[in-house]
């Protein structure tokens, strides 16, 4: 069976767009693959971190995971950094890296900004950690968004790499897995922006966590423009803010954007605000009252975790000794 590898950073509280855009899909992936969904602290550490929050939200978003529907069962739920593959086979991978790859990869451009003498090594090195998540479990296929394809890329010519100066076939080239209901979520503050957890504004993005009366005051504040709801969606393309929620309803009801304009066609947007509001809140109520009951046994959350990790650690211990064997080192 072809392998999954996915995972998000645990830095706050994970939101709609984590949702739509990757766990949602991550659940109809169990039936199809084997799967690994790791929660990626390692890759937090590139902002800085409190301690103690950063342990909450590790806890969160396995919580999270569960209660949308990841199976512990059927998929190996796990921690990054209780996985020692991972930092081990960057470093190997690191060997094998041209800085010049890494000078092209645009999110370092992105984040480290003007700042970028600044920057940590970790926030440049990121890609090579990426591909070393990925490469540890010789995972087949990874399901990446519009901002993670070049990071992929950058694994899959690490992966021919490797196997070219060993001669071997050892590291599959992992192919992105295209989400056909994958949508991508912008900040309610600005449709031109992605609904990120960074955002200063917690107005700008729906928690998983949220209650109704969040949630429902959050849309209500989503920014929006004073014309109508249109009568296609060609009449969106000068409409980001509406082109977001609109976008937003139709995947919480499974339609596309031309029928969700004929529906709501010449209305005022505090009445589609209102249906919106009603679909988000019947949606993610069950999955944040769930992640509430499972958070409520800290212990229970942190047994699962270590559950996750052992399986996890199995694959990654015995590829790291095949890489270790492969590349000459001795080993005990």
């Amino acid at each position: 069976m072809s392998r999954i590898l996915s995972g998000i950073q645990p830095t706050g509280y994970l939101h709609l767009g984590n949702y739509l855009g990757a766990i949602r899909n991550w659940v109809t992936m169990q039936n199809d693959y084997e799967c690994l969904f790791c929660i990626v602290d390692l890759h937090a550490l590139t902002t800085p971190q409190d301690p103690q929050m950063l342990r909450q939200s590790i806890r969160t978003a396995a919580a999270v995971y569960i209660a949308a529907g990841i199976d512990p069962k059927r998929s190996i739920i796990f921690n990054q950094s209780q996985v020692t593959g991972h930092t081990q086979l960057s470093w190997l991978l690191s060997c094998l890296t041209p800085l010049g790859w890494l000078n092209r990869m645009t999110q370092f451009k992105d984040k480290a900004g003007k700042q970028k003498d600044q920057a940590s090594l970790g926030l440049y090195a990121y890609p090579v950690l990426m591909a070393a998540d990925i490469l540890i479990y010789q995972a087949t296929h990874v399901p990446v968004g519009e901002d993670q394809k070049q990071h992929l890329e950058l694994a899959r010519d690490i992966a021919g790499t490797f196997n070219r100066a060993y001669k071997t076939e050892f590291f599959p080239l992992p192919e992105p897995q295209i989400l056909g209901t994958a949508t991508r979520v912008m900040s309610l503050r600005d449709g031109l922006a992605k609904m990120s957890k960074s955002d200063p504004s917690d107005y700008s993005r729906i928690h998983l966590m949220d209650n109704a009366d969040t949630i429902a005051l959050k849309i209500r504040k989503a920014k929006t423009d004073p014309a109508p709801l249109p009568f296609s969606p060609k009449e969106l393309e000068s409409r980001p803010e509406a082109l977001n929620l609109i976008n937003i309803y139709a995947a919480l009801q499974g339609k596309t954007l031309e029928n969700v304009c004929q529906q709501f066609a010449g209305q005022s947007f505090a009445v589609f605000k209102k249906e919106l509001t009603d679909i988000l809140v019947a949606t993610l109520g069950p999955i944040t009252q769930e992640s509430q009951n499972l958070l409520k046994d800290i212990s229970s959350i942190d047994a699962l975790l270590a559950e996750g990790n052992a399986k996890a650690n199995l694959i990654a211990q015995k590829n790291i000794e095949e890489v270790h064997n492969i590349m000459g080192l001795l080993r005990p």
